[in-house]
Order: structure tokens, then C-alpha cells, then sequence
């Protein structure tokens, strides 16, 4: 143990701890940027760039940044004195003095970490005028907006697309002040690797990293009288929308959020867990019938389009055994734009509709050619982020926290909790479970959970037995744990059965379309145990008893699996470069 002082209060601590660990634990708080603990994840962005967290060695002594000094015997630090806050403030002007003035207009405002220091900092004015490089901003994306011009280097961005998702995307781009974080030979995004999985524009502090917005394109659609707008949405964003209104995080909002969207004057609000049910009676036959083969195992689930993106870039010599199902929420508009359309006499032409989702891929998911049920109209026309929808029922001046309940609409939001828990890492494929141990046996699966399953990890495993065989099932969230998975599978094909990936760190409940954890993972727990409490509270807990599944099959598709289903419900995947 090292013993060392900090503003003369004696702390005993562990050896390779850092002056700012060392702070927390004494209870005293040391402003920092660039720093970011990535709690579960077991990475920490300590780059020391911005040094806001400077400290001083000693009276008099120097000053060093506590994000990344490490402690030693004896040392006797101080935070508070005039010259470390001195310090500490120029830091921030000199930040403030070459970044845009444009706070008011900028989509983090109140939000941004660099605004809250500015005003923790007590600083009015800014006593330098930096040099200025005006950057291109990065809009080929569909999905993510990249600003330069608002990027202060602290490499999180860069740390988590290198170090937690091991996709390689962002990279710094040339030399001393023109230094910016970019894409590598400075390409634009939408013809990189780059998977669109968000988790860099949720760590970054400021505005340059952004996602694409579309809520001009809902006003525009909702007011054309001539179109029927109708709205869906994840399980993931009513465990998290409430976050934006000062919620506790975890509140379940889904009575509210169905109210508000009511208000917002979408003609039908509908549930993509009810999609979700849909996509496991695909999913699980998929998987019942090769497991009955032992056929092209292990299935893998494709219900996130990042984690697709991902496959098609690095592994393209296993793209055969992914399950071919759309995801949720383009099966929904696939079903939205024949069943329900036909059975209200609706063109489909003139139906638009609009995803509420965690996930910025899904807007690039959402102009995917072959998705769509011909070539001139998509499944899916406009994906709106949580936060979006947030901003729209702001725009409003909606009182949300006293909202009444509503419910969803029939018959597409009817939804059982196998559907819910799509919203967290390992729902998808316990759901699969619960309804390919009753194709397979005719019986109901007595055990519903899977407690290892039910944890933030980044890989989990479990296993069940039908008729006499073992099921062999393992879960990845975020991308790093998702190659260790799929190199295992190249070196195995046989150790797995069923293996649901999903892009995100803790599934969908950490899409990068959500409310900021800003490094606090108790949120993301919050999330996860709602999305099961959920579950739980559900009458109905397996999708084939969902009665309008039941109906949708029996009037429309026929049987899971059949040709009318792979029509409308399946696609394919393609080979992309790897870089």
C-alpha cells in the first residue's frame, strides 16, 4: 500500500493507483475532460491532453496531471491551491479559445462536458484568440456527423473505437496544430470499416461527434396530409427517455412515451417488441431446424445492424451462418406496409414510418437497398434516436414526468416479454430459446431465465438440454468481445449452437442514440434490470402465446419460415473490404 497526503488528508492506497484515485477516495473532486473511466469495460482514456486535472507535488512543487501520475510513498498533494486553479482555468480558456462560439446551436448544448467546465470555472470571458483551421465536417455518413472543427483531442472517441470495439476506425490525422481525430487517410466515413455503432460519439465530450438528425424529415412527414405516419418503438428507449426529463434511470416510461407520441400527431403508435416476438418465431426456426440437422451451427442472431456491418467487413468466410432475419424493426415496416396497410386500405406509398430507436445505425440500416419490400419502398422511411424523440416532446412543451398512461395500438403492439428483453445483452437469444424449445418439443420450457445471461459482461455463456442434447449458447456485447467470439467459432465450429452479438456494451440499452452514461455504468444496470423487471411482469412471457402473432400468422404469413415470411422477413448479407 502507498501512503501519501492529499490537501493534508492521509490516504492509504493501493500501489499503481493514479493521484486522481487517490482523490476519490479522500472524497475530494478533481475536475477532468480527456479522463474516462469505462467502468465494466476495463478501459480507462487517461491521455492527459487537456489538463484540467493538474494538481500540485508538494508546496511549490510542480504540477502534474492526476489523471495519469501514478502515487508514491510519501507524496503530499494539493488541488486547491491558487496556482492549481489558476492553472486549471487558463487550461480551459486556452480549449475555449480556438473552439466554436456556437454553444447555442450546437446539439450538446447542456450536455457538453467542455460547457460544464466553462461554468464550474466561473469563466465570462476568454482572454486568448487561438489560431483557427476551419475542417471540413464529415456528413457522408448516414448515421454519424464528425466536426473537427469541435474536437479537443482527448482521444476517448479514439480509445473506444481502437481499444473496446477493435473496429479501427478513428485514428489522429496530421501533425501538431493540425491535428484532428479522423478516419484514416482521411476517408469519408460511409466508405470506411466504420460499423456506425455510435459508442464513440456517446463518449465524446463535446459536439464533434454527433449523429445524423431527422427530425425535420418527422415534421415534414407528419404534416403532408396525405400520409398515414406511423410510429414504433425499441424496448430499449422506455427504460432510458425518462433519463432526459430528470428520471431516475431505469423509470419505465412506456405509458407516457405512447402519449406523447400521441401529441406529436403520429396516426398509429405501435411496439417494436411485437416485431421482436415476430423476429424470434424466424429466429427460432431458424435455429430448430438446423439443430435438429446439426446443420450450419452456430446460428448467430442479426438483429444488430452495426454487428452485421461488423461481420461483413472482418469475417467474411462465416457469413453463412448468421440467422437471415431482418431485424426488429424492419420486419415491423415490412408488416406494416403490407398486412396492416392492406387490411386498412392504406397504399403504402403513402405510409411513412417511423423508428424510435437506442441505435444510430439503424438510420444507416434503414436505406440498406435490400431492405425494403420492392425497390421503391423501404421497410422503414425515417429512424428517430431517443434523444430525438426527447427533443421533439420539448419542442412541444410537453410537462412529460406527468404525462398519463396510454396504450399502444392494436394489433402490432400487442408484445409479450420475450420481446422486451431484446432490449439488453442476452435477450434476444433467451427469447429464441424459449420458442425453439417448443417448435422443437412441442412443450413449454419451464425455466425462463438464465441467470448468467443477466449480467453486464462483455461475453456470457449457458446451456439447456433438448431431448437429450445439449444447447450450447453464448452472448457478445460490443465488438471487441464479439471478435474474440467469432475467432473461437473459426477455430470451433462446434463449440457453440446459438450466439447473439450485439454491437453495443450491454446491448441495446447503451445504443449511442441514448441519454450519456458520461462514464456512470450504474445508469446502464438501471436500464437492464428494468428491460427484465419487465419481462417478469408480463402476463405473457413466450412470443408463440402472443395472440396477435398467433393472428398475423394464421391470416397472412402462414407458417414461420415458409416462402411469404423469407419474402418479407429475411434478407441477405455481403462482403464488404475489410478496410
Amino acid at each position: 500500500m502507498i501512503h501519501l497526503k492529499i490537501n493534508n488528508i492521509p490516504v492509504q492506497i493501493e500501489e499503481g493507483s493514479t493521484i486522481l484515485d487517490a482523490t476519490k477516495l479522500a472524497g475530494i473532486h478533481v475536475p477532468t475532460l480527456c479522463h474516462l473511466d469505462m467502468e465494466g469495460l476495463g478501459y480507462i482514456n487517461r491521455e492527459a491532453n487537456c489538463r484540467i486535472c493538474l494538481v500540485e507535488q508538494n508546496k511549490g512543487g510542480k504540477l502534474v496531471p492526476a489523471c495519469n501520475t501514478l502515487v508514491k510513498e510519501g507524496m503530499d498533494i494539493h488541488t486547491d491551491t491558487l496556482r492549481v486553479v489558476t492553472a486549471r482555468r487558463v487550461n480551459i480558456e486556452l480549449l475555449l479559445s480556438n473552439h466554436p462560439k456556437n454553444c447555442l446551436i450546437c446539439s450538446k448544448n447542456g450536455d457538453c462536458e467542455l460547457q460544464d467546465l466553462a461554468v464550474l470555472a466561473n469563466i465570462k470571458e476568454i482572454r486568448y484568440e487561438g489560431e483557427r483551421i476551419d475542417f471540413p465536417l464529415d456528413k457522408s455518413s448516414l448515421s454519424i456527423v464528425c466536426n473537427p472543427n469541435k474536437c479537443i483531442l482527448c482521444k476517448r472517441c479514439e480509445t473506444m473505437c481502437n481499444e473496446v470495439q477493435t473496429v479501427g476506425t478513428l485514428t489522429d490525422i496530421g501533425r501538431g496544430f493540425s491535428t484532428v481525430i479522423g478516419t484514416a487517410y482521411n476517408e469519408p466515413m460511409f466508405q470506411t470499416n466504420c460499423t456506425f455503432c455510435g459508442q464513440c460519439l456517446a463518449v465524446c465530450p463535446t459536439g464533434a461527434l454527433d449523429y445524423v438528425h431527422n427530425i425535420k424529415d418527422a415534421y415534414k412527414a407528419l404534416s403532408d396530409k396525405d400520409k398515414v405516419v406511423v410510429v414504433q418503438t425499441a424496448p430499449a428507449v422506455r427504460v432510458a427517455l425518462g433519463e432526459e426529463f430528470g428520471m431516475e434511470p431505469g423509470s419505465v416510461v412506456t405509458g407516457k412515451m405512447t402519449t406523447a407520441l400521441r401529441r406529436l400527431g403520429f396516426d398509429y403508435v405501435f411496439d417494436t417488441d411485437f416485431a421482436a416476438d415476430l423476429t424470434t418465431m424466424e429466429e427460432a426456426k431458424e435455429f430448430a431446424e438446423r439443430f435438429e440437422k446439426q446443420e450450419n451451427l452456430p446460428i448467430l442472431t442479426s438483429c444488430c445492424p452495426s454487428w452485421i456491418k461488423f461481420i461483413e467487413h472482418n469475417y467474411g468466410d462465416l457469413l453463412e451462418i448468421p440467422s437471415t432475419c431482418k431485424s426488429p424493426h424492419e420486419m415491423f415496416g415490412a408488416i406494416a406496409k403490407t398486412y396492416f396497410a392492406q387490411s386498412h386500405g392504406i397504399d403504402p406509398k403513402n405510409m411513412v414510418v417511423v423508428s424510435i430507436m437506442p441505435c444510430v445505425a439503424k438510420k444507416y440500416e434503414s436505406a440498406r437497398p435490400e431492405l425494403g419490400i420492392d425497390n421503391d419502398i423501404s421497410d422503414v422511411d425515417i429512424v428517430l434516436t431517443t434523444k430525438e424523440l426527447a427533443s421533439m416532446i420539448r419542442d412541444f412543451s410537453m410537462d412529460f414526468v406527468n404525462l398519463p398512461d396510454s396504450d399502444f395500438d392494436d394489433p402490432l403492439g400487442e408484445s409479450t416479454g420475450a420481446g422486451v428483453i431484446f432490449g439488453a445483452s442476452g435477450g434476444v437469444l433467451e427469447s429464441a430459446i424459449r420458442t425453439a424449445y417448443h417448435m422443437i418439443t412441442g412443450e413449454d420450457l419451464d425455466v425462463l431465465e438464465f441467470k448468467g445471461l443477466k449480467e453486464i459482461s462483455g461475453i456470457k455463456e449457458a446451456e439447456l438440454e433438448i431431448q437429450g442434447r445439449k444447447v450450447r449458447a453464448a452472448v457478445a456485447s460490443g465488438l471487441g468481445n464479439a471478435r474474440k467470439l467469432l475467432e473461437e467459432v473459426r477455430e470451433d465450429r462446434n463449440k457453440y449452437d446459438i450466439i447473439e452479438i450485439m454491437a453495443c456494451p450491454g446491448g441495446c440499452i447503451d445504443g449511442g442514440g441514448q441519454p450519456a452514461l458520461h462514464g456512470d455504468y450504474r445508469k446502464l444496470r438501471q436500464r437492464m434490470h428494468a428491460i427484465h423487471r419487465e419481462d417478469r411482469e408480463k402476463e405473457i412471457r413466450r412470443s408463440y402465446e402472443n395472440p396477435s402473432i398467433q393472428k398475423i400468422y394464421k391470416e397472412f404469413l402462414g407458417e414461420p419460415g415458409n416462402e411469404k415470411s423469407h419474402e418479407l422477413l429475411h434478407t441477405n448479407f455481403s462482403w464488404r473490404n475489410k478496410y
